[in-house]
């Protein structure tokens, strides 16, 4: 029995049937990519972070009216149903002229850099500069949220959502009438947070 076992010891003794070990420098690469793994997702994650805490900065009313053009706009916004009412309801800038969604609040993001720049550039600076161009800059707006179907107004208000028997006479009849013929909220709704521009037609 003692014979019999001898080559076994042998065979352990030698290191066979043992996994061979990693190589130091293959070892150190391995340790060196997963840092660099872990201090990138780290590196991201606060960035990612970072990121949409600006977003969500330049989102606050009290940046948008931080321009000196924005002030028409703002004292005509707090004279609005949108501002006060009776129900408390409060909607902010962004409510109106943010999308709620990542990728389009980006794209509108981008845009807006316009409205810096003619900040900067001192194209609306003025009362009277900011009239004249006033009709162009409404109907770019009405434009965009033609074009998306008014999204930022029904992120607050749906057809579904309305008790007809709490409206005005004519909103009971416009509004199931505008929900067939698939219009969308600013074809009749302009001029309710901001007063209408000067328009010769």
């Amino acid at each position: 029995m003692t014979q019999a076992s001898e080559p076994s010891e042998a065979g352990n003794v030698s290191g066979a049937g043992r996994h061979p070990r990693r190589h130091p420098q293959k070892r150190k690469a391995l340790i060196g990519k997963l840092t660099f793994m872990a201090v990138g997702l780290v590196v991201g994650i606060i960035g990612m972070a970072g990121f949409v805490t600006a977003i969500e900065w330049t989102n606050r009313t009290e940046f948008c009216v931080s321009c000196h053009s924005m002030q028409i706009n703002y004292d005509e916004y707090k004279a609005s149903i949108h501002y006060k009412n009776r129900s408390g309801a409060h909607a902010q800038c962004a409510d109106c002229h943010v999308p709620k969604a990542l990728g389009p609040k980006l794209v509108r993001k981008f845009f807006a850099v316009n409205d810096i720049i003619s900040e900067m550039s001192g194209t609306i600076d003025t009362e009277a500069k900011f009239m004249a161009k006033r009709g162009e800059l409404a109907d770019r707006v009405w434009t965009y949220m033609i074009k998306s179907d008014s999204r930022e107004c029904r992120s607050c208000h749906t057809y579904d959502s309305m008790d007809l028997e709490k409206q005005n006479n004519t909103a009971k009849r416009k509004h199931p009438q505008a929900a067939l013929e698939g219009k969308t909220c600013i074809q009749c709704h302009k001029g309710v947070a901001h007063k209408m521009p000067p328009r010769e037609d």
